[in-house]
């Protein structure tokens, strides 16, 4: 018996097979990344100077530094001086390069006396929802 396949039909097979590795490729990345939750309390007094020095060293991180994929940092509604910031890196040895680099440093350095408690939480990523950018 002879299948004939139409030029429709290969598109449809070609994308679902490109979809399947896409799909592979995503899971065994979300594997090798580090992930982390840092839980931070800030002196209240300069919480302000806090968040300008950390919105600075996480954006220099993203734009020069390939290993770091995400940040964000979120401050809970009833106590601004809690913090709480979410980390990707590529793996643990974009973490540790990470952490060596000249902005982070100087980000330690300055928000030294402002940080009244650090909590760090390695966790695995259980599933990802988000919308496509338009």
């Amino acid at each position: 018996m002879k299948i004939l396949i139409n030029k429709r039909w290969s598109l449809v097979i070609l994308l679902f097979v490109f979809l399947i590795a896409m799909n592979a490729t995503v899971m065994s990345q979300s594997k090798t990344q580090m992930v982390r939750l840092a839980k931070i309390k800030v002196d209240p007094a300069q919480l302000d100077k806090y968040n300008a020095a950390l919105k600075e060293q996480m954006t220099t991180a993203i734009k020069v530094e390939p290993g770091v994929l995400t940040y964000y940092a979120v401050s809970d509604k009833k106590d601004p001086s809690s913090i709480t910031i979410l980390e990707i890196y590529a793996d643990t040895s974009a973490y540790n390069l990470h952490i060596t680099t000249p902005h982070f440093k100087k980000y330690k350095d300055v928000v030294k006396d402002m940080v009244k408690s650090l909590e760090l939480v390695d966790v695995n990523i259980v599933g990802v929802a988000k919308k496509r950018d338009h």
